[in-house]
């Protein structure tokens, strides 16, 4: 009997490690890897930074302080994550209820995340600009006019 319990245990485990690989194949999640770091802008009275954590079990997970002069002013807990099949990013700003936009481009150095019915932004878009630099961009239409804010950040250390 011991026998039969050993070789029900050990058909099991192993029957469960397709199930584990499978959810580590890459999607079109970890090919935002790119994204993964810390990052920051700074100017003389502002410092932003925009924490990713690399992309495991089909998400990545993200978080961004916005301080002026000493004093927070934003904050937001991000996330990727595949939506049906589609890389989805998540945003909830300072607490409130989250926004939700669908990427409708992504490659190795772009991504671009829509969502029209929202307010502003209605894009969110990461560019990677060589090894240590992105520029994340948020736009809009505003009136008829198309509005956007560029946010430059340099690779950081974490922590920090």
């Amino acid at each position: 009997m011991p026998h039969l319990s050993r070789g029900l245990i050990a058909a099991s485990l192993l029957g469960a490690v397709p199930a584990i690989g499978a959810a580590q194949q890459p999607n079109e999640v970890h090919r935002l890897r790119w994204m993964a770091g810390c990052w920051e802008m700074r100017t003389p009275t502002r410092v932003t930074h925009e924490w990713w954590m690399a992309p495991l079990g089909g998400m990545m997970l993200g978080m961004s302080r916005t301080v002026v002069r000493g004093a927070v002013r934003e904050y937001e807990a991000l996330r990727v994550e595949l939506r049906d099949g589609v890389p989805t990013y998540v945003a909830q700003p300072a607490g409130q209820p989250v926004t939700l936009f669908g990427a409708s481009t992504t490659s190795d150095t772009l991504v671009v995340f829509s969502n029209p019915a929202h307010d502003f932004p209605q894009r969110i878009i990461y560019r990677r600009v060589g090894t240590d630099s992105l520029i994340a961009r948020i736009e809009g239409d505003q009136g008829g006019r198309l509005q956007g804010i560029d946010y430059p950040m340099a690779r950081a250390a974490c922590g920090e």
